[in-house]
């Protein structure tokens, strides 16, 4: 997007063709409503950027198929310049014509034609340039198909748009469907615009509708278009006057013939331009973030830096993209039905009056007469800026003043504060009111919008800032960003083969619409339409793996596709093949082992019921989650998702079950059912801070699974493990060693309640140092705890010949009574003491382990785990050490 610069911003209302309520469409579903159709095709729009054009930004929907387009505006218009009745000069007209055309071809270019071209929509910027307004009416209303109106203005419409007449297509069989508008319908109308221009006034003035239409029809007999204008209008003087290059492409836009008619892109070409265009240089698109070409090739910098921010009286707003703009504008109180109130072109009408209309016998009438309501008011209202910059304006002086205090403290060693006051304190409100906060949503979209421009190169501190939070404007980019999107991803996904009919195409097409499908956007055709194409290209690029209809979530074409195959390998990897059943039950068992690890009290009465998780949670990672919560809460989720490895999912999946936790205990195994096929509200905030602690809690290796990604090799040969903190960049799953777990078969697995733990991760957990490949104790001060308990269920005297340092000795042979109780003696306290933390159990018999684990969680005891092949992995570090004898 562009910066607004010295543009505005301006919002104007028309409604959509409202449908009957009691038709259905072929599938038995009611019919989508115009207005989320419209919706759906306004998207393309906003991505459609050009000096010529003005930027579209948003569109809303109220009630009864309201719709309020909000675009970049400029005040003056070529109206203005008609009103003067003056000829513009010669010189003039050639470089409005030259403006004109370079929109119409770059919208030409994206299968675009504009059809309500006039003088009050093509637009001039404060330097007078061209900027055409309303390019997209005729897209986004289907050809007019969607709305009661006609898209154009008698007066400037082609001879061949004319002929057509004004109706819809779904009012006609399809043999007689009329054709759409085509480029070269714009040159007709640029030429009656260029032509009044020329004249210095406006045609057709003196002749109502009627007489107009009927008039252009006649032109078809005659053989000079131009001359038979000017004299019914009285100018041919005026024409006769004009330089021969004025003549030539007045001439060749009103050629009556489209066949002859030139379309822009031809027209630009010509010679009555040869003197024009070499004053323009060619437009070409800003690289892409996510793009193979550099993104800083057409950067220039003044000589003198200081030059960027010498005037602190800059209008800092102008900076800013319109989108940005706009996304602040709502967020300081911005009310788009209210700016169209105030300015009268929304009126409220009492109940009364919206009475239909009744006809008596006698043939006499009573109420309403037809609602112009309905009728395109063409009026476009400025939204005012003026609070907004001047909030910007107070905002960036402060900063610029903490700067200059920071710094001069700094140089006269005085003391300063580091926090940034007001924004340091919003940084600690809840999420949602941050959200909601102008000043620190601001800030936050100045920082991420930078870091995103210097990504990949500012990967890591993207990664940082998003543990605190991503503000909403800039989470797809951000989402990208951390899943590692890069290189050219538009020219990969346009290559993919998206319309050869291949056999999951029923599929999907059955999926779609059960897609969350309250949201307008999604739930609107080109929504559909765009949803398809990139469910379908990732199916033709993974010939490997099957469609499944649980991964029916996605968000923009190319970027969409993108995260997409970056998503599913990180956290689905392998869920999708064509025998995934071993793949499943392994992330389910683990899932349950994850249950018993955090809360052991849950995870008996769940399995003393049989509520296993194959009955609820099989969805729940087949979609991370979009099956269970609605999108609001799907991005404040992923938001958290996104920074976690592959383990993540399952820590989210024990914060859901403890926020049911009362309820679950409380209920049997129908309940239960019950309770889970219709979720009660889980609040998500409180989900990901709980998901969070509960990752933070568990050892990595705790969550091994034989089917996740492989590990990507490290750039580290040394064979020591990474000290990168969870949530950073540098958070991917461990490489393996030879202190990793070990595969085990899936029975063997299951038959476990309690997961197991790498040695690696018990020698970390230990907080031993690195003595060459492996690691010997540290000195623990006096102040120190340990973090965990090791329990060693060895007899005495293989305890005695060697164990781990701090361990503890319970002979798994004497630990439990008949009953399963523990048995009394000094190990007992200490075990309640450390009640809460990990405590990993550790023999040389896998069986005993895990036996005794078992008989610990059904104590209720949380934490426990099992260290993957016992003490004998632990024998080769020289890490255990024997007890010196005592004198």
């Amino acid at each position: 997007m562009f910066p607004l610069k010295d543009a505005e911003m301006g919002a104007f209302t028309f409604f959509a063709s409202a449908l009957p309520h009691d038709v259905c469409g072929s599938n038995g579903l009611p019919l989508t409503p115009n207005s989320i159709k419209i919706l759906g095709r306004f998207q393309i729009l906003k991505t459609i950027t050009h000096p010529r054009l003005c930027q579209y930004v948003d569109i809303s929907r109220g009630k009864h198929e309201r719709l309020v387009v909000v675009a970049e505006h400029c005040e003056r218009s070529l109206e203005d310049l008609l009103r003067e009745r003056k000829p513009v000069s010669c010189s003039t007209v050639l470089c409005i014509a030259f403006e004109v055309l370079q929109g119409l071809q770059y919208m030409n270019k994206h299968g675009i034609v504009h059809r309500a071209l006039s003088p009050h929509n093509i637009l001039l910027d404060r330097k007078g340039h061209i900027k055409l307004a309303k390019f997209g009416l005729y897209h986004m209303t289907a050809h007019g198909d969607d709305v009661d109106f006609p898209i154009g203005y008698p007066s400037y419409l082609a001879p061949e748009v004319i002929a057509q007449g004004i109706f819809k297509t779904t009012d006609h069989m399809p043999s007689k469907k009329p054709l759409p508008s085509g480029p070269k319908s714009d040159v007709w109308s640029l030429g009656i615009i260029l032509f009044e221009l020329c004249v210095g006034r406006k045609l057709f003035q003196s002749l109502d509708i009627s007489e107009r239409l009927k008039f252009l029809l006649t032109l078809d007999c005659v053989d000079d278009t131009l001359i038979v204008l000017a004299e019914e209008h009285g100018c041919l003087d005026i024409i006769k006057e004009l330089p021969e290059t004025v003549i030539d492409l007045l001439k060749k836009c009103l050629t009556f013939h489209p066949s002859k008619r030139p379309t822009p892109d031809e027209l630009m070409k010509d010679k009555v331009f040869s003197e024009v265009s070499p004053l323009y240089t060619p437009f070409t698109k800003p690289a892409s973030l996510f793009s193979s070409s550099l993104r800083c090739a057409d950067l220039t910098l003044p000589e003198d830096i200081s030059q960027l921010c010498k005037d602190i009286n800059n209008d800092y707003l102008a900076e800013r993209s319109i989108e940005e703009v706009y996304y602040l504008w709502c967020l300081a109180g911005g009310d788009l039905e209210k700016e169209l109130v105030n300015k009268e072109i929304i009126r409220s009408k009492p109940p009364i009056c919206t009475l239909p209309n009744f006809l008596f016998e006698d043939g006499e009438s009573f109420g309403q007469g037809r609602d112009r309501s309905s009728l395109l008011d063409d009026t476009t209202v400025t939204l005012s800026l003026c609070q907004l910059r001047n909030f910007c304006f107070s905002f960036f002086s402060l900063i610029k003043t903490l700067q200059i205090h920071k710094k001069s403290c700094i140089q006269s060693n005085l003391p300063h504060s580091n926090s940034n006051n007001e924004l340091s304190a919003a940084a600690t409100l809840p999420l949602i009111i941050r959200e909601k906060d102008t000043e620190y949503q601001l800030n936050r979209i100045i920082l991420f919008d930078r870091l995103l421009k210097a990504y990949p190169y500012k990967k890591n501190q993207i990664w940082k800032e998003a543990r605190v939070d991503i503000p909403p404007l800039m989470r797809g980019l951000t989402w990208a960003a951390l899943l590692g999107v890069e290189g050219a991803i538009h020219a990969k996904y346009d290559a993919i083969d998206k319309d050869t009919p291949i056999p999951t195409d029923r599929q999907i097409e059955v999926d779609i619409p059960r897609c969350h499908q309250y949201d307008e956007l999604l739930s609107s055709p080109e929504g559909h339409a765009k949803f398809r194409r990139v469910l379908k290209a990732w199916v033709v690029s993974h010939p490997d793996l099957v469609y499944c209809e649980c991964i029916t979530d996605g968000h923009l074409p190319s970027l969409a596709y993108a995260c997409m195959s970056a998503f599913i390998p990180k956290y689905l990897y392998n869920f999708f093949l064509k025998d995934n059943s071993h793949v499943i039950q392994e992330y389910l068992t683990v899932f349950s082992q994850m249950i018993a690890f955090h809360d052991p009290e849950l995870s008996n009465h769940l399995n003393e019921i049989g509520f296993i998780p194959d009955l609820y949670a099989i969805p729940w990672f087949l979609t991370m989650f979009t099956h269970v919560f609605p999108l609001h809460k799907i991005f404040h989720l992923w938001d958290t998702l996104l920074l976690g490895n592959s383990s993540f999912p399952f820590c989210i999946g024990v914060a859901i079950l403890q926020q049911l936790r009362d309820r679950l205990l409380a209920n049997g195994f129908n309940e239960c059912i019950l309770l889970f096929s219709d979720l009660p509200e889980i609040d998500i905030e409180r989900c990901v801070r709980e998901s969070i602690n509960l990752f933070c809690w568990t050892p990595k290796s705790a969550t091994y699974r034989q089917h996740a990604q492989p590990p990507k090799p490290s750039s580290d040969s040394s064979g020591v493990r990474s000290s990168a903190p969870y949530f950073s960049a540098e958070c991917p799953d461990p490489p393996k060693t030879d202190l990793s777990r070990e595969s085990i078969p899936l029975n063997d697995l299951k038959s476990e309640v309690s997961p197991r733990i790498s040695a690696e991760d018990l020698i970390d957990l230990c907080e031993l140092t690195v003595t060459g490949h492996f690691k010997t104790p540290t000195k623990k001060t006096k102040s120190s705890k340990p973090k965990l308990l090791v329990v060693d269920i060895r007899n005495s005297e293989d305890f005695i010949r060697g164990h781990i340092a701090g361990s503890i000795n319970i002979p798994f042979s004497a630990a439990f009574t008949a009953e399963g109780e523990l048995t009394q003696g000094p190990y007992t306290a200490m075990l309640q003491n450390f009640k809460g933390k990990v405590i990993v159990i550790v023999g040389h018999v896998a069986k005993h382990t895990a036996e005794f684990a078992a008989h610990l969680v059904k104590m209720k005891y949380p934490r426990i785990c099992i260290l993957d092949g016992g003490i004998n992995k632990i024998k080769p570090t020289g890490l255990l050490t024997i007890p010196s004898p005592q004198i």
